[in-house]
């Protein structure tokens, strides 16, 4: 993989879904029963997002496993899962960072590139898994900009963030308290182009129901159907998802119209 002649150390790893850093460190693999459970954890959190890791647990040991809350715990941390109602959570901001108040209560979102929001998913794999980041444009819906990673690091969602501003700027940015968008470096790139940071409140995972609605339609129409065999079959198979997304799936909300329509109909009136 090093010696490639035709792609960069940094695009190789973009396109195994890893980061660089990463690049020479080998992760012991999770086993076989702690797959199933994640996986199995992941879709539950899907259709019900309030459930924390007690009653995880309880619904799991009702499935026919035999865990402990600490166990479930672990892998719902290790997921980035959290449950939007008040409690102790793992979505933190890591300490120093700054936090920026919510702006979008009661906002009407009414045109392209007025809020733009990100967030971070666990991706289930046949072997292992990975985490997803995306940008996403409030108004119509489209994908900015996506990127892998096997790792919960800050690089991934700065790199999702300086490809979507190719697109263009928004207004507003909205994103959870996780440390990966508190941090200096996705912040600094915000406060660089003026543009305003907003952040949900503790625990308020619908605050950015755009992204999380997105979220449910990749896993159920693209993810969970489908077996994933690594990183770059991942990769592919999400580049060929996004695509479809923003230029063929039409939106009930946008008036059967795809994203891709509305976004660029509304840059051509700016």
């Amino acid at each position: 993989m090093k010696s490639h002649p035709d792609y960069s150390i940094r695009r190789q790893c973009r396109l195994a879904g890893i980061s660089r850093s990463g690049f020479y460190y080998e992760t012991k693999p999770e086993s076989e029963e702690n797959q199933t459970l994640t996986r199995l954890i992941d879709e539950k959190y899907m259709l019900f997002p309030e459930y924390g890791s007690p009653r995880m647990t309880d619904w799991l040991r009702g499935q026919g496993y035999t865990v402990n809350h600490k166990r479930v715990a672990r892998l719902m941390r290790q997921m980035g899962l959290q449950a939007i109602t008040p409690g102790p959570h793992t979505s933190r901001p890591a300490k120093g960072h700054h936090i920026y108040p919510y702006l979008l209560r009661d906002m009407e979102v009414d045109r392209v590139n007025q809020v733009w929001s990100a967030d971070i998913t666990y991706i289930p794999m046949n072997k292992g898994f990975m985490y997803l980041a995306a940008v996403i444009d409030w108004h119509s819906r489209y994908v900015l900009a996506w990127e892998l990673s096997n790792s919960m690091e800050c690089w991934f969602c700065v790199s999702a963030l300086d490809r979507a501003l190719d697109c263009g700027t928004p207004e507003i940015f909205n994103t959870d308290q996780g440390a990966q968008f508190t941090s200096n470096k996705f912040t600094g790139v915000l406060l660089a182009k003026n543009i305003a940071i907003s952040m949900d409140g503790r625990g308020r995972a619908l605050d950015n129901v755009f992204i999380e609605r997105l979220w449910w339609t990749v896993k159920y129409e693209e993810i969970y159907p489908k077996e994933h065999a690594n990183g770059s079959e991942l990769y592919a198979n999400l580049d060929r998802y996004f695509r479809y997304y923003n230029e063929e799936r039409g939106h009930s909300s946008l008036d059967k119209k795809t994203p891709s329509e509305v976004f660029f109909a509304g840059q051509s009136l700016h």
